[in-house]
């Protein structure tokens, strides 16, 4: 008997010896386990997306939630849920309260006082909020069953949202890996916690200004940074100081233990930011929600289709904003009733009187497939962040009613870019909406300038979902990412701006002026002395 090996059995050979020696190449990475801490409401809907991403890559996914969560369920084909027997504060009705309360406020009152009466109300409700975080957190901790559970799972790391300071107390209590899915934090805008940030052309969030300020600008930019944060650390230092004493030491700083965050997965990039310095463990994923738009319901397909040649406008103001005042709900429906184009409007409040037929009210609406749909036109928003992402990455400009929280800004940020034009809920009637409307869709610089922006979000060379998960497997396989992150919010303040080489570089200077004018005087004093001698 011969042993010999035929051309196709050699073919086959080779093929199980090239992808061997490729699987041997890739970094080996089993089913990591992931303990997700993340922040009730909407904020839970960009989590969702990740751990639907983590669960497909074969990845076993743990979710901390209170028993009262209003949009984190209990049982999930994609998660494990914990859940504590606490009150997470983050419910449907603390929310829309507040929303409601934000709308009066800003409607009735001054300019000066306006602003006054929000960054209390902020300070009320939030510190209520986090007051309910941090109980839970005491009852996770305390709770001996569900921690030795944890701890038995051996989890990869833990990822959260730092909107509220759970899931940071949590990591450092376990001591395992920490990833961010972050746009704020419990004290603001996130690049702000970690990365310099200038003044003079980083503008903060809550100013409403652009990279390009005047003198004054700049004055008001660091005015109201420095009120804000004040406003921040009294909101929430007095709660997380006291959690983290109790766990940590009384000589821990609260925010330290967010800053020592391993990767922050940034829910923005470039075309929505203006310019300014990041840090190496700062990833960008802003779109990574996005995707092609899928076929839409059959009856909303009809809809759409019959607006023919002028298209469909759609209109969301988001989760937490089901209904309006009547007499706004009214002007913005007069408006669309004019109007030769079809509107798809999502709203739970009362129908408006003044609605047209060329209107469509619904609780709910595929929003991501409705911006990438070839008709439509337009997209009037509160300006959250997913769906002006959603609008950039779709081509779609925008008509901006902001409310609250961020949304002031991230408006002003895309009417600086060209791409939105801003109504203010305060002083909204059907002539300045109708106007706002017909400006976008009548100048084309808004259809270009968005078409730019898109052009630019999308020419990247991998999607951000998958540099994100890459990120996050990076972190489970490494234990961390220590390399990438700086220690430098461990340095007080006066050693972080230098001031102490100033001062003693100043001093310096200052003694050398000394000696040498007490050297010269003395040189002097000698030389006028002998001459004086000699002159006698």
């Amino acid at each position: 008997m011969h042993n010999c090996v035929t051309p196709v059995e050699k073919m086959g050979l080779s093929f199980v010896f090239t992808v061997s020696m490729l699987a041997l190449s890739v970094p080996a990475l089993h089913g990591g386990h992931v303990l997700v801490f993340p922040h009730d409401g909407s904020h839970w809907v960009n989590m969702k997306v990740i751990i639907e991403e983590l669960h497909s890559r074969g990845h076993s996914v743990s979710v901390v939630r209170p028993f009262d969560s209003w949009y984190i369920k209990e049982t999930s084909p994609l998660y494990k849920s914990i859940t504590i027997d606490a009150p997470g504060g983050a419910d449907e009705e603390f929310f829309h309260l507040f929303v409601s309360r934000q709308i009066q406020i800003q409607r009735e009152r001054s300019s000066a006082w306006t602003r006054f009466s929000l960054d209390m109300e902020l300070k009320e409700r939030f510190g209520e909020m986090h007051r309910k975080v941090c109980n839970m957190v005491i009852q996770m901790l305390e709770n001996k069953q569900v921690m030795q559970s944890i701890r038995d799972t051996k989890y990869d790391l833990v990822l959260t949202d730092p909107s509220n300071g759970g899931g940071v107390v949590l990591a450092h209590y376990l001591n395992i890996p920490l990833v961010f899915n972050v746009r704020w934090t419990i004290h603001g805008e996130a690049h702000f916690a970690i990365a310099p940030s200038p003044l003079s052309y980083v503008p903060f969030p809550v100013a409403e200004l652009t990279d390009k300020m005047s003198f004054f600008q700049r004055v008001y930019n660091v005015l109201i940074y420095v009120l804000r944060q004040h406003l921040y650390r009294q909101t929430t230092g007095p709660h997380y100081s006291a959690l983290v004493s109790r766990y940590f030491g009384s000589n821990v700083d609260y925010f330290s233990l967010f800053q020592a965050a391993d990767l922050w997965l940034m829910r923005v990039d470039f075309v929505f930011e203006f310019p300014r310095p990041t840090m190496p463990n700062v990833i960008y994923m802003g779109g990574f929600q996005c995707k092609p738009a899928k076929h839409l319901p059959q009856e909303l397909e009809e809809f759409v289709q019959s607006s023919g040649e002028h298209g469909v406008i759609v209109m969301s103001l988001g989760t937490l904003v089901g209904q309006l005042p009547r007499d706004i709900a009214d002007a913005i429906a007069v408006s669309f009733a004019q109007l030769p184009q079809k509107v798809i409007w999502r709203y739970k409040g009362e129908r408006p009187a003044t609605l047209g037929n060329n209107t469509l009210l619904v609780d709910w609406l595929p929003q991501n497939d409705l911006l990438g749909h070839p008709k439509t036109r337009l997209f009037v928003t509160h300006g959250g962040t997913n769906g002006i992402i959603e609008a950039i990455y779709h081509s779609v400009p925008i008509v901006g009613i902001p409310l609250v929280f961020d949304q002031h800004d991230n408006l002003s940020r895309m009417k600086a870019k060209g791409i939105a034009k801003v109504v203010d809920i305060a002083t909204l009637d059907r002539n300045m909406f109708s106007q706002a409307i017909q400006d976008v869709l009548g100048e084309p610089s808004y259809m270009m300038n968005i078409q730019r922006l898109s052009r630019l979000h999308r020419d990247v060379p991998i999607k951000p979902m998958e540099s994100a998960l890459f990120w996050i497997e990076f972190v489970m396989r490494h234990k961390g990412a220590a390399h990438l992150r700086t220690e430098s919010y461990k340095m007080s303040w006066f050693s972080y701006h230098c001031v102490d080489v100033i001062t003693f570089l100043f001093a310096l200077v200052l003694l050398f002026l000394l000696i040498t004018f007490t050297f010269t005087r003395c040189l002097y004093n000698r030389l006028f002395y002998r001459s004086k001698i000699k002159h006698d």
